[in-house]
């Protein structure tokens, strides 16, 4: 057994253990000590220290093992008893047998793991310093970091408890006195290296913009001051001269990088001259700038905030700056591409810097690397504007002499000097004449008689003439146009503008000018008078011309009793049919084919024209017999029925001709081929597949007809077609939701005609799209007014009816677009009523014209529906939203059946999402009936027949709602 003395010493150590727990509350756990080398090498401390953050006023911890193994407990109070304060607690330990002297430096401004949103810009880090043994470390004087001399005794283990001024700590280094001095004057040496090649940067390149004027000069220049100013700041510059405190040091730095990240942005803007490309980068860079210009004086108050802002704005900047100098490069913009290999390097320097702030790269020399590299590229984009301020010749600069502007005119403008030295009779032009028509060099250099074999034989005499008026007169401007002669014998227009100069005796020694090419000017005139007076699809002349042509041969016939010219018209068939089936590619096709097969069986006397959509008409000159002309006619039907080939199909065509001869009395050119289109409507009137010749009963039969064609052409100019508008009643309140616009025909003869009158026959005179376009236009307009008429306040829409011809011609679109330009109305509240029978002529090209029709806003109305296919499928297909139900299932005749289908018809409307009208409403009994089937709209007599728009609009402001009795 152990004796009492052998455990006496184990139970004081246990009493002692608890009494420490008791006294400070906690187990004491010892920091790890730190053994300092005798080497003099720098040691990093940041993996040594235990950080305390907010811990309060006191603070108590357990030390590092002495020599003796001993761990001990100590007490340090702050220098603010009433602030929680932070601290940092290490150890260092002296194992060997000489004394140590150590500088413990915290930099209080550390740029890797410094943050990119809100970023510490620097402070005095710490505020005292207390050893658990020994004196207290001295503070060395020094601007940039907090410095202290600690003294380890040999063999000593000495703790220290730091004092922060706030939980950041970013480096804490112990150094070698002699070692750090010899560092501090190292970097000393390199930053003045740096700061001196970036103010001479800023100074060249303002004495640059002075000397330039150019925008990019200044910017450039903006953007050097910056960097100069932030690597001034960074490198403690202004604390040599200025006594400035933490704080101060923090605004300063602040605002050197929002003043840094400002000037790049407009660096990039004014070298890029993006204000040429577009309004908008003018607009994003101001409201940049104005963004930055706050978060200055928001930098005043929170630096921090300022910093991060600027640091976002700069790696934007730059990535952004890469997308459009990479985008413009590929566009073939110079500046871009000189610019690229500047930016490729500071987009690596981006790279660089991002990974130091956040701590990624961390080592000592990695912020003056930075600030090297930033003056670095400055120094390359100094480069670079050097290759623009003094290559690419002499550049005129400053005020410029009469002479001068001249010149620079003349070579701006592009124009060719044409002179002509009168004393010697020497003509000269500029080398780009003759390489335009490709002579010799010096060709054109000749006396004026030579220059004539050059010009076109047209131009010759004008030419000269001109030159001589010039001569004689000795004053005056000379302005012509001629042709010249090229070396392959075709001809170049060009355009002389020029002077005479008068010598001192008052003759004219010279006339000096310009020359400018203007064939394509000419060539697009030309084809201008062509297209105006020919067909754009076959090339034939169009009805104008036919007529021109026609009245000359007419006139020449009457004065030189030459042969009489008659005229045949030829109309294809059911030509809509194949717009419908193989679409009008298709059907241009055809058209052209026929107009070849038409003309090779005229000779060159004869004329064959394009006067409409499927209408050719031919003036014969060639023949005066009149069998002769009707034989060439029966030939006529005969090729157009031969098959025309389309890829692996075929079609074939038939036609209906009409012929007029030339009869003895006096005749117009427009009377004689409207007896030809008589003839064609009686040909038309057998069915088709005939051939008519105009005689005086044919004449009579198809007065009337031919009569209401020709007013047509003249009844929209007299104001003669006129809109009535039929009222829409909503029943739920029977007020007014909406109008359908009908057409009627004011005849100051036949009296007021009816759509079916004159509709069908406008088609076939191909004035249907015409009418159409009236009538929307019209519609569209009132429905305009009616809805900013502040006496009416309901929403109203209007219906127009669409013919089979408006909803297949390609301009429909067009029409509708320019249409709501014209007259704005509410989206959907204009329909267009279409009927079912003609979207079924061809359903797939109708889906696609219907779909772009409601894009643009238009409401969809199917019209008399249950008339026609009455096909579900291609219901639910096309993009309808009401549906007009047919009169003849409202009208109540005692048939249940009839019943059955209109509850069917609107339940069906309804399951598809749509509005149902019911027309031929004319009695009370179908208004509750269809009351009863929840229909929503109702149109008939009952309510009100077609009226005026004047009388339309009194009754929306009499009534908005109706009662019957």
């Amino acid at each position: 057994m152990r004796s009492i003395r052998d455990i006496i010493p184990g139970l004081v150590a246990f009493w002692v253990t608890v009494l420490l727990v008791l006294s400070f509350g906690a187990p004491a756990y010892a920091v790890e000590a730190v053994s300092v080398p005798l080497d003099g090498r720098t040691l990093d401390l940041r993996a040594a220290l235990e950080m305390y953050t907010d811990a309060g006023a006191r603070l108590q911890v357990s030390t590092a093992p002495g020599p003796d193994g001993i761990i001990r407990r100590i007490e340090v109070q702050a220098r603010d008893p009433d602030i929680a304060s932070n601290w940092a607690v290490f150890a260092l330990a002296n194992t060997g047998n000489q004394q140590i002297d150590r500088l413990l430096v915290a930099p209080h401004y550390w740029l890797p793991g410094s943050g990119l949103f809100t970023p510490d810009l620097g402070r005095t880090r710490i505020t005292n310093i207390t050893p658990s043994e020994g004196f207290a470390p001295e503070r060395v004087p020094s601007k940039e970091s907090d410095v202290f001399l600690i003294t380890l005794d040999p063999g000593a283990v000495v703790t220290f408890i730091v004092e922060l001024q706030d939980e950041r700590l970013p480096k804490l280094e112990l150094w070698e006195a002699d070692t750090y001095r010899d560092s501090v004057n190292n970097y000393t040496l390199y930053r003045g290296l740096v700061i001196g090649i970036a103010g001479l940067l800023a100074v060249f390149l303002t004495i640059i913009f002075v000397v330039k004027g150019t925008a990019m000069f200044p910017a450039a220049a903006g953007l050097a001051w910056g960097v100069l100013i932030y690597v001034c700041i960074d490198f403690g510059f202004w604390n040599e001269f200025f006594d400035l405190t933490a704080s101060q040091n923090q605004i300063h730095r602040a605002a050197s990088e929002i003043f840094l990240s400002a000037s790049l942005v407009v660096f990039i803007y004014t070298y890029l001259n993006l204000d040429r490309w577009n309004t908008t980068y003018r607009i994003a860079v101001m409201s940049v700038l104005l963004i930055m210009a706050v978060v200055v004086a928001i930098a005043m108050i929170e630096p921090s905030f300022g910093a991060g802002v600027a640091r976002i704005v700069f790696g934007l900047t730059v990535i952004g700056g890469m997308g459009l100098i990479g985008w413009m490069s590929w566009m073939g913009y110079d500046r871009a591409v000189m610019i690229i290999p500047t930016w490729i390097l500071l987009l690596f320097w981006l790279t660089a810097a991002t990974l130091c702030v956040l701590g990624v790269l961390d080592n000592d020399i990695v912020q003056p690397a930075l600030a090297g590299g930033m003056v670095l590229i400055v120094l390359l984009i100094g480069f670079t504007l050097m290759q623009h301020a003094f290559s690419g010749g002499t550049v005129i600069t400053g005020d410029l002499g009469d002479q001068q502007r001249r010149a620079l005119a003349l070579t701006g403008s592009g124009d060719m000097i044409w002179d002509w030295d009168v004393m010697r009779d020497r003509m000269i032009v500029s080398p780009e004449v003759e390489q335009k028509l490709g002579l010799r060099r010096g060709t054109l250099e000749s006396h004026a008689r030579d220059w004539l074999e050059f010009i076109h034989e047209s131009d010759r005499d004008r030419f000269r003439l001109m030159l001589d008026t010039v001569l004689v007169q000795r004053r005056g401007r000379i302005v012509q146009d001629f042709r010249l002669r090229s070396k392959n014998d075709d001809f170049h227009w060009f355009s002389l503008r020029a002077r005479p100069v008068i010598g001192s005796d008052g003759e004219v020694v010279r006339c000096v000018g310009t020359l400018t090419d203007i064939t394509e000017q000419k060539i697009a005139q030309e084809r201008l008078m062509h297209d105006a007076v020919h067909d754009n699809l076959t090339g034939l002349p169009n009805r104008e011309l036919f007529i021109d042509r026609l009245q000359t041969a007419l006139t020449r016939s009457e004065v030189d009793d030459a042969g009489y010219p008659s005229v045949i018209i030829i109309d294809i068939d059911q030509f809509s049919d194949i717009n419908d089936n193989f679409g009008l590619a298709i059907g241009d096709s055809v058209l052209l084919a026929v107009s070849r097969r038409l003309s090779r069986m005229t000779r060159p006397q004869d004329t064959v024209a394009r006067i409409g959509g499927d209408q050719f008409a031919m003036m014969l000159i060639s023949e005066e017999d009149t069998a002769k002309v009707e034989n060439i006619a029966t030939a006529i039907l005969r090729t157009l029925k031969s098959a025309i080939p389309i890829g692996d199909e075929e079609v074939f065509l038939s036609a209906s001709i009409g012929i007029a001869h030339f009869e003895e009395e006096q005749i117009s050119a427009e009377d004689l081929l409207r007896q030809s289109e008589t003839a064609l409507y009686d040909a038309k009137r057998k069915g088709g597949n005939e051939i008519s010749v105009f005689s005086e009963v044919s004449g009579d039969a198809a007065g009337s007809r031919l009569e209401i064609a020709s007013r047509l052409r003249q009844a929209l100019e007299r104001e003669e077609l006129v809109l009535y508008y039929q009222p829409i009643i909503k029943l739920e309140d029977r007020s007014i939701a909406g109008f359908e616009a009908l057409m009627r025909w004011e005849h100051p003869e036949l009296g007021m005609l009816a759509p079916a009158e004159f509709i069908p026959i406008a088609e076939e005179s191909n004035l249907i799209a015409d009418i159409g376009l009236f009538a929307l236009e019209e519609a569209t307009q009132q429905l305009a007014e009616w809805q900013q008429s502040p006496r009416i306040r309901t929403p109203l829409f209007m219906n127009v009816n669409v013919s089979s011809r408006q909803i297949f011609r390609q301009d429909l679109i067009n029409d509708v677009k320019s249409v709501f330009l014209r007259s704005p109305v509410h989206p959907g509240s204009l329909k267009l009523e279409i009927t079912e029978s003609l979207v079924m002529e061809n359903p797939e090209y109708a889906a696609q014209v219907l779909e772009r029709l409601r894009d643009l806003g238009t409401g969809l109305a199917l019209d008399d529906f249950g008339t026609g296919y009455s096909s579900l499928s291609y219901l639910q297909r096309f993009p309808f939203d009401t549906l007009k139900i047919d009169k003849s299932f409202v009208r109540q005749n005692g048939q249940e059946s009839q019943l059955v289908i209109l509850r069917s018809i609107i339940a069906l409307a309804h399951d598809l999402d749509m509005d149902v009208i019911a027309e031929g409403a004319e009695n009370e009994s179908d208004v509750v009936e269809l009351t009863d089937q929840e229909c929503e709209y109702a149109q008939g007599f009952l309510f009100g027949q077609p009226m005026k728009a004047s009388e339309a609009e009194e009754m929306l402001f009499r009534s908005t709602s109706y009662t019957t009795s």
